[in-house]
């Protein structure tokens, strides 16, 4: 099979048209409770006049997480000076620190991971001979040390290999791990992947592809073997139809999903993706990985469309949807991409604000 090779462009044209062209936007789950959510935009969180001071005018994804000092920690993907994607002084990852004062309130930035401007996690060329970038993936704190889980693309879909990185002190510094895992892991889903750890004790890993074509598996590992590839046990189901630990890994959800966010709140877990089939970000909740997430309470928590026609609701060329610190299923905050394929602006993350998904 040849690799996806995708412009940064042609990553999210696909969604995009599908808007245009009406089609499955408007089609919500079986399964999905009646009664409507409340969604608000709360706030830009980078673009000019937010970011600038950290030179990081353009940017994306902003994987949010609690630091072992208590502070917020935003991890950002491709990231430049200009108001445009592609815009200068490129760099990805970079990470901005921010606080979150409570219901409806926006992050705050405090600072920047490099001082006075956002610098890369960790140097290296963009575009070199071997790969083109490096993406975050998801990043959790585990005791008094972070992971992050990143991508290593040549060109966006084409994963050269996924890597995690450590860090020590709340994220100013990173050091690999030298956990690395094979673009072709379980048929390629294992590339792109959100974790979360349970009451049980056990990081619980749902992962799927980055070329927004695949299904989502799980995975279970212990905190202290989470560099080890080897410790990562998945879910599958037997032939006589048992679902058990320890077989081959099964889709647990099916579709197309770009990126995942699974955190455990209040006793119980959410997961929120970008659903590429049908433009939208959209949340679950469940009782536990291993429930049947097909039939679980299911909700679509923003819309895609076209540009000239959003509201609260509705997002052009949107993406992402991490579930910010501090939320609740009752008042749940996101941090949703948008990135305007045509022009290069808006660039951007988002804060939105969710009432309503608690069952």
């Amino acid at each position: 099979m040849r690799p996806v090779h995708l412009s940064r462009a042609g990553f999210l044209r696909a969604a995009a048209t599908a808007a245009l062209a009406g089609g499955p936007l408007l089609r919500t789950p079986a399964h999905a409770a009646a009664g409507p959510l409340r969604v608000s935009k709360v706030a830009d969180l980078t673009g000019p006049g937010v970011t600038t001071r950290f030179r990081m005018e353009a940017t994306d994804l902003g994987v949010p997480v609690r630091t072992p000092d208590g502070r917020l920690l935003f991890v950002f993907g491709d990231t430049f000076e200009e108001d445009r994607a592609g815009g200068g002084w490129w760099r990805s990852p970079v990470a901005l620190y921010g606080r979150f004062e409570g219901p409806g309130q926006p992050v705050v930035w405090t600072g920047a991971v490099g001082g006075r401007h956002a610098r890369q996690l960790w140097p290296y060329d963009h575009d070199n001979a071997e790969y083109s970038t490096v993406l975050p993936s998801d990043v959790i704190t585990l005791g008094d040390a972070m992971y992050l889980h990143v991508m290593v693309n040549k060109g966006l879909g084409n994963v050269v290999r996924t890597e995690i990185w450590r860090s020590d002190d709340s994220g100013a510094t990173w050091v690999p791990t030298g956990a690395v895992f094979a673009p072709n892991l379980h048929d390629g889903m294992f590339q792109l992947l959100t974790w979360a750890r349970g009451d049980d004790g056990y990081v619980y890993v749902l992962s799927t592809g980055f070329q927004r074509n695949k299904p989502v598996i799980l995975h279970r590992v212990r905190p202290d073997r989470l560099t080890d590839p080897g410790a990562y046990e998945s879910w599958g189901r037997a032939p006589d139809s048992r679902w058990a630990w320890g077989n081959p890994p099964t889709p647990v959800l099916d579709g197309t999903f770009g990126e995942l966010c699974l955190r455990l709140l209040g006793g119980r877990w959410i997961l929120t993706w970008f659903n590429q089939g049908d433009y939208r970000i959209e949340g679950l909740v469940a009782d536990h990985p291993t429930a049947d997430l097909r039939t679980a309470h299911r909700r679509t928590l923003l819309w895609g469309t076209s540009w000239g026609n959003e509201d609260d609701t509705h997002v052009a060329q949107l993406y992402g949807g991490y579930v910010i610190p501090g939320s609740t299923l009752d008042d749940l905050h996101l941090s949703v991409s948008q990135w305007n394929t045509k022009t290069g602006w808006p660039y951007r993350v988002m804060q939105f604000r969710i009432r309503g998904l608690a069952l």
